[in-house]
């Protein structure tokens, strides 16, 4: 049983997710009608994850909202929407929400999703990895070996921006200094032929260098 917090803007929403999510062993602990409206920490309600349906509103106000409440560093977030850019999806990445997916995604993926993200996974649609790692796309492309390959220390890392962790929460995981994280995301874009972390984790993937 996983136990998650719902985010929602009407009350029928609210209840239309409840409804779906009953029968796939997740318990909805609690509920808020939006982001700012939550009041306090959510340890209390001991949820595993949240669950915020965008459907109908802007995601990338969301999103940005989100990223400033500094949520995700509390509870893995998943977050439901109509319709979503690709800097959105990467803006969501980045401030360490675990998932963004369409809002017609059926009822098993869902739960699959929220037990994922709890899991500490990020979770990504098909549909949507060609808008947030464009190089992935280009899978039919042969790559050239790289001319200096990852340490082991540079993969871990790597794997932590697949997971969307900022510069000062891989220091953190690793027990080294802001400077040495810094230090060692550089070196990765650079081995990878990559200008940003994104591009880094697409090309990665490609390499069989992320787990996903």
């Amino acid at each position: 049983m996983i136990r998650v917090f719902l985010i929602a803007g009407s009350p029928l929403a609210r209840a239309a997710l409840q409804n779906r999510l009953k029968a796939q062993s997740v318990k909805i602990v609690g509920s808020a009608a939006a982001i700012d409206a939550l009041g306090g920490d959510l340890s209390d309600t001991q949820a595993d994850a949240l669950l915020v349906d965008a459907a109908g509103e802007s995601p990338e106000v969301i999103i940005e909202s989100l990223a400033d409440s500094d949520l995700a560093a509390e509870i893995p977030i998943v977050v439901l929407t109509e319709a979503a850019s690709a800097a959105a999806f990467a803006q969501a990445l980045q401030a360490g929400i675990r998932a963004v997916l369409p809002s017609e995604i059926s009822t098993d993926q869902l739960a699959a999703a929220l037990q994922a993200a709890a899991a500490g996974l990020v979770v990504l649609h098909p549909t949507e990895i060609p808008a947030v790692y464009p190089a992935a796309s280009r899978a039919s492309q042969p790559l050239a070996e790289l001319p200096e390959p990852l340490t082991r220390r540079e993969r871990e890392v790597l794997q932590m921006l697949a997971a969307g962790l900022a510069n000062k929460e891989i220091a953190a995981r690793l027990h080294i200094s802001d400077h040495t994280a810094k230090f060692h995301v550089a070196a990765i874009l650079g081995k990878l032929g990559a200008s940003t972390r994104t591009e880094a984790v697409a090309l990665g993937i490609r390499r069989g260098l992320v787990l996903l």
